[in-house]
């Protein structure tokens, strides 16, 4: 199950999600570009926007088409207009199910999963309260999305929805839902939701309740999957590189034939009374750090103030411009702010909160949260500094958007189940056009005392209710709507290893090496990677804490801005990104290296920032304490360490390095600083439209004249042998355990086997997560594990590789789970693979290794790692050469050679009281 990520603790929302504010459902013109697609029979033409063309098959499907020619993949999304809002009593977490069921096999495709590997597809789903998608990105190729498509036409109708499936899905689920439980901040947000409806299915959380996941009836979950995975239900968005004409003849070709429903969906009534009183709640369990949580009930997002309370959450929640990071954070009552409105189709709510450190005040820092949630609009309006910063971000989200029709394609599915598509550009221009005014009538209205929720009840003869407006007709919304032009497109770039060398051209700058990529973007993007190295073995001995606090100082103040002033520049430059590694485009390009350079070379350490950033650290570390992923990773890594401490491959005990990152001051950071940091050797990559002959001199005055004072040699790993072992950890009160692997052989990237056990991985536990023999035996087979696979660790440099093997089970499962990992890694190595499991994962492997050069972060970033090395992309095309010519036999070989399951560490982590021992 996918959610929408929440800021801070929570992660950070869907950009424009919260942004929505009214939604749509009339017709609007369509250019003469756009009509002079032809239609096939029963397909109508709807209308367009910027580059999107919607239309309408006669069995009620909507179709939406974004061609882009720029990048060699395809993403093939279907929206269901079903959620966990539709759920009746005893069902909760019925839409969920289904997601995970629909993967399981239908009439024409009984193991897509298995295709899906062979065709290297990038595949997910997710479930919200409005709505579930389906999507897959893959190799742009007619039979890919002739493929692509009618397995999603066939899932629509035609899927097993079996008891024997449930049967193992349901366990997998119930360990997903158990993974959650693990987390405080989604345990709270469970609790919140409950307890702010009292009837409304929103109170219910998407995961569903334990005892329904259970229970609930096949035939239950197929009269749910007939009722609502039907064609007059569900969006089907194409975007990436495919021809217009022919695929909407193949969509008519497939989904045309599925017969248009005759029942009627059933209608939805309730509505959520108005809140007589605060509320509050107290979730006590195991963990690290505390959170204060306050939410309000607010309007739909098909409401005239939707926008306004998006933005008043922006303005609350942002770092670190936001209210709520000045009055808690930059104040030491927390460490980290965030706010979280969800935008949904009935009126919906909206969360602030606070991360505050173990053992600190939380009722000081929940007392102040809500004095600057309830106060800080009604003493001082919304500057005009600060809505420019929300206006300029909401602007350069969208645009990022727009020029990624992959994911663009998704994220519409938010707007689907508002009520129409073009939704995503009305909230783009909203967010324009918000005024303070509108802020804080928003503000007053819904960040009442009465309309909150996180204190005691408490008797009051004088409520403050705030009365919810119902929504809107999306068509009044939309009815002065007028789309923008569609962004500009790039150029249908090659990319393949021989033609990437072709265009890319390298600079030496002394010690500096510049690969220098340009070429036509959508959207004219452009994205910069920079290393730079400093230090070896010896100089870099017991400094790591100073270095790593060092590191997250940088864009924390200068000697001429603070780090707002960082921030505003950053968003003023359309800079998407970290210090060394960033996107902006053609036009801001010169300037974003600018103050890149400024970030690094006049870094001056505000003492302020030094406490919050300590803060941060702290309060991220002591919450992996108790996480069994984090405890089971330390335990395996602690095992195999050969180093003492303070040496840069010393493996710290998370204790020992949260007391290492505790005795760091300003000034030994500030020495750190002094002593290593430079830009003169080192490398940097820039892929897209940019200006080379501009650039390149840009490049030797900012940062080749910089150069640091400590010499440069990579600390290289030594192959050590290191006794088996089986550990394990104590983590009381988590629903979750976690079972982490490793064996330790000697390889680099560059011997003769490398190529075969990339293969062999893909077999054993890598691909896209659906299929691996470790998934077939622990996920669809015996159901243990939502999250289990394998992967490689083989540097360029030393020959010290390691083979690690990672899943998530329930505690009371640990000893099933081991057990059949180990019997499946004795198999792997003893009976070796099969020609046709080769064949498969040679086929997604060489796809997805296409598709990540096709994105231009990925490819900047090879080019850092490839300069460091002395190599270009020709490595790349020789292992991919040797992926052809493998054979099976080869392959086992190889397998045999490298991995012996006798040497094989394990670690458990859970709780030891329900069986994780």
């Amino acid at each position: 199950m996918k959610m929408p990520r929440l800021c801070g603790v929570f992660g950070l929302v869907l950009v424009l999600l919260g942004k929505f504010a009214g939604a749509a459902d009339s017709a609007a013109p369509v250019s003469p570009a756009v009509a002079a697609v032809s239609l096939p029979a029963g397909v109508q033409r709807i209308t367009a926007a910027e580059g999107i063309t919607e239309y309408r098959l006669a069995n009620g499907l909507g179709v939406l088409l974004y061609p882009d020619a720029t990048k060699p993949t395809v993403t093939v999304n279907i929206t269901y207009r079903v959620g966990s809002l539709m759920e009746s009593y005893g069902e909760t977490g019925m839409a969920h199910l289904l997601e995970h069921l629909i993967f399981k096999g239908s009439k024409h495709f009984p193991r897509p999963d298995r295709d899906f590997n062979a065709r290297g597809f990038r595949n997910n789903a997710s479930t919200w309260l409005d709505r579930t998608n389906f999507f897959s990105t893959f190799q742009a190729s007619d039979d890919n999305l002739k493929w692509a498509l009618a397995w999603t036409a066939d899932a629509m109708t035609q899927s097993f929805i079996a008891r024997k499936d449930l049967d193992s899905e349901m366990t997998v689920v119930r360990n997903e839902f158990e993974s959650g439980e693990n987390q405080p901040s989604t345990v709270l947000l469970k609790r919140m939701q409950g307890l702010m409806y009292d009837w409304h299915n929103y109170g219910h959380s998407t995961i569903g309740n334990r005892a329904d996941i259970e229970n609930v009836a096949i035939k239950n979950l197929q009269a749910f999957y007939r009722t609502y995975y039907q064609p007059d239900n569900a969006v089907l968005v194409v975007a990436g590189r495919f021809d217009e004409g022919k695929t909407l003849r193949s969509i008519a070709a497939t989904f045309g034939a599925i017969a248009r429903p005759q029942r009627q969906l059933p209608p939805r009534w309730t509505v959520e009374p108005t809140q007589d009183g605060e509320r509050s709640v107290i979730v006590r369990r195991a963990g690290d750090v505390q959170l204060a949580l306050v939410g309000y009930h607010i309007s739909s997002a098909r409401s005239l103030d939707a926008g306004a309370t998006d933005a008043a959450a922006a303005l609350l929640g942002d770092t670190p411009s936001g209210r709520l990071h000045a009055e808690l954070v930059d104040k030491g009552l927390a460490s980290q702010v965030f706010a979280f409105p969800m935008a949904t189709r009935d009126p919906g709510l909206i969360l602030l909160g606070a991360v505050v450190k173990k053992g600190e005040d939380l009722e000081r820092a929940r007392d102040a949260l809500l004095l600057v949630v309830e106060t800080t609009f009604t003493q001082q309006a919304p500057t005009d500094a600060e809505l420019q910063r929300y206006r300029r971000t909401a602007e350069t989200d969208a645009e990022r958007a727009l020029a990624d029709p992959q994911q663009l394609g998704i994220s519409l599915s938010e707007f689907i189940a508002l009520g129409d598509w073009r939704l995503f550009f009305l909230a783009r221009n909203r967010a324009a056009t918000t005024t303070g005014d509108e802020i804080v009538a928003a503000a007053q209205h819904y960040f009442r005392r009465d309309n909150r929720t996180v204190g005691l009840f408490i008797p009051d003869d004088a409520p403050q209710r705030a009365e919810i407006p119902a929504s809107l007709p999306a068509g009044d919304l939309l009815r002065d709507f007028k789309p923008r032009a569609a962004v500009a497109a790039g150029e249908s770039f090659d990319p393949s290893p021989p033609n990437i060398d072709r265009r890319t051209r390298i600079v030496r700058i002394g010690d500096l090496s510049v690969a220098l990529l340009p070429k036509k973007t959508k959207g004219q993007t452009v994205d910069v990677d920079l290393a730079f190295r400093w230090g070896d073995e010896k100089s870099l001995f017991g400094r790591g804490a100073a270095e790593q606090l060092a590191a997250g100082m940088i864009g924390r103040g200068t000697s001429r801005l603070s780090r707002q002033q960082i921030a505003d520049e950053r968003t003023r430059l359309k800079i998407d990104g970290g210090t060394y590694r960033f996107e902006t485009d053609r036009a801001n390009l010169a300037e974003a290296l600018r103050l890149t350079a400024q970030e690094l070379r006049e870094a001056n350490f505000p003492a302020a920032e030094f406490d919050v950033l300590k803060r941060e650290t702290l309060t991220r570390l002591q919450a992996q304490l108790s996480d069994p992923s984090a405890r089971a990773r330390e335990a395996v890594n602690m095992h195999f360490n050969a180093y003492p401490p303070g040496d840069v491959r010393y493996a710290w005990p998370l204790s020992d390095w949260i007391d290492e990152v505790q005795k760091v001051t300003r000034d030994d950071v500030a020495a750190f600083f002094r002593d290593f940091y430079g830009t003169a050797r080192g490398q940097i990559a820039i892929v897209g439209e940019f200006d080379q002959t501009a650039i390149e001199p840009l490049l030797r005055e900012v940062f080749g004249a910089w150069v640091s004072p400590a010499p440069y040699a990579p600390a290289l790993r030594e192959l050590r042998e290191v006794a088996p072992a089986r550990l394990t950890v104590d983590t009381p009160d988590k629903e979750n355990a976690t079972l982490r692997a490793r064996l330790d052989f000697g390889m680099r990237d560059d011997d003769p086997d490398y190529a075969a056990l990339l293969l062999a991985n893909e077999i054993f536990g890598g691909g896209s997560g659906l299929s691996s023999r470790l998934v077939d035996r622990l996920r669809q087979k015996e159901g243990l594990s939502y999250s289990v696979g394998s992967g490689l660790n083989v540097g360029a440099r030393d020959r010290a590789a390691s083979f690690l093997i990672a899943a998530i089970v329930a505690p009371q499962n640990v000893a099933r789970a081991e057990q059949g990992m180990r019997e499946e890694l004795a198999r792997w190595v003893r009976d070796g693979v099969t020609q046709k499991e080769v064949d498969d994962a040679r086929s997604g492997l060489l796809q997805q290794r296409l598709q990540t050069r096709s994105d231009d972060g990925a490819l900047s970033s090879a080019w850092t790692n490839y300069l460091d090395l002395n190599r270009t992309f020709a490595f790349s095309q020789q292992l991919e050469d040797r992926l052809r010519a493998l054979t099976a036999a080869e392959v086992s070989a190889a397998i045999k050679r490298a991995i012996d399951p006798e040497k094989l560490t394990l670690a458990v982590a859970g709780d030891s009281s329900k069986g994780a021992r």
